[in-house]
């Protein structure tokens, strides 16, 4: 298995609770660095792009 190279979300505040985002062609894997049992989230692109769009525009409200 490949290892994940992990992105820290630009929209990080100061501390520990930070988003991280790993990606492939195939796959969206996401992660919260507190989270103590480093549970990993993984979803497709497309779902992903649709969840951006959402909080983008429900942003822009």
């Amino acid at each position: 298995m490949p290892t994940r190279v992990w992105q820290k979300s630009s929209y990080c505040q100061e501390g520990e609770a930070c988003v991280h985002i790993s990606a492939t062609a195939k796959a969206v894997h996401l992660t919260e660095s507190a989270d103590p049992a480093q549970t990993i989230l993984t979803t497709d692109p497309v779902a992903f792009g649709a969840l951006l769009n959402a909080l983008k525009s429900s942003a822009g409200q």
